[in-house]
């Protein structure tokens, strides 16, 4: 299960379905992700052009602020619930200002935020997944909502699945499972403390917490009923499910960026499309999920454990086609190595 401590979640700011039964929450650590350069142009015979929008791509990419107040919320989850009727009491609205500077001052480097100035209530969050899990170089959209009663009460988060079930904690319907939200149970010291905890410790708590590197322990009760080799083996083998599933909600991700998140969700697949591949490449070929990195376009991968499933290979392998066509659509340019 996954609990969090909410006095130590806030780090320094360096920069197919799963057939899980059970609800939620335990812990782990990270924060990460990997980068690389490619990009958005229809195929082109005019070298020029495509120069052209691939300086654009990069440098709307690279313009692309952590943090930022926007106006239109058609399409957030939340949009049709409202906290009341009457204008906000002012020290909720003071309160959540104060939310917004902090977010602006102290989000990690892989966690993007766009608040609402006409609907305070409303956030949308964007988090990479962390560098050596099965959710590497993947982007994870969040829609939140502050209560009336906040503080005092935590906010409500809905996972944008695309009817993936990647986590014991994430179901398909939206839910997310975390004892810092009140939708799991935890030790009093990792439950929402009235007054104190912040939507900042709730969006690391998701990225550290939730996307870590065995989510199968993830699963209420695991980690005392799978121990040792047995433990590791099935923990080995959600991982190879999950990262397939990850894979997909790239490409859901890539075909239907989140409003107000298209240049970041276009700019990091086109720099991370050709690690992503290199990735899938070794998986292809033996490699534990979470265990390669890439340097200067070369997968590095521990020699001595090439223990992946067959069916886990084999499963990649036609996945690197799919990811080719949608990458490439997008205009990334540096895959034409990876289709069989």
């Amino acid at each position: 299960m996954i609990s969090n401590t909410s006095t130590s979640i806030i780090p320094n700011h360096s920069k197919s379905k799963m057939t899980t039964t059970t609800p939620c929450l335990s812990e782990n650590k990270q924060i990460a992700s990997t980068s690389s350069p490619m990009f958005l142009a229809e195929s082109s015979s005019n070298g020029e052009v495509e120069d052209s929008e691939e300086k654009s791509t990069m440098q709307k990419y690279r313009n692309f602020k952590q943090f930022d107040n926007v106006e239109d919320f058609s399409d957030h989850h939340y949009r049709g619930t409202s906290v009341s009727d009457l204008p906000p009491p002012k020290i909720w609205a003071k309160r959540i200002q104060d939310e917004w500077k902090s977010l602006e001052k102290d989000l990690p480097d892989t966690i993007f935020v766009r608040v609402y100035e006409t609907r305070m209530e409303l956030l949308r969050a964007v988090i990479a997944g962390p560098a050596g899990t099965p959710y590497h170089d993947g982007l994870f959209v969040f829609d939140c909502i502050f209560p009336p009663t906040y503080p005092n009460a935590p906010p409500m988060v809905y996972y944008y699945s695309g009817g993936l079930r990647l986590n014991p904690n994430l179901y398909e319907c939206g839910k997310v499972c975390l004892s810092l939200l009140g939708t799991w149970s935890g030790k009093e010291t990792e439950m929402w403390i009235p007054g104190k905890s912040t939507m900042l410790q709730v969006l690391v708590s998701i990225q550290a917490l939730i996307l870590n590197d065995k989510p199968f322990f993830n699963e209420p009760g695991y980690e005392s009923s799978y121990v040792g080799a047995e433990g590791d083996k099935r923990s080995k083998k959600y991982n190879e499910e999950v990262f397939i599933l990850s894979l997909k909600t790239m490409m859901y991700t890539l075909r239907r960026p989140p409003k107000h998140f298209e240049d970041l969700v276009i700019g990091h697949f086109h720099i991370h499309a050709h690690y992503i591949l290199v990735a899938c490449k070794a998986y292809a070929d033996g490699a534990i999920v979470g265990s390669v990195t890439v340097k200067d376009g070369v997968a590095d991968v521990d020699k001595a454990d090439k223990s992946a499933s067959g069916e886990f290979k084999a499963t990649v392998k036609k996945m690197i086609n799919a990811l080719v066509t949608n990458f490439t659509r997008f205009g990334s340019i540096d895959c034409e190595q990876f289709p069989d």
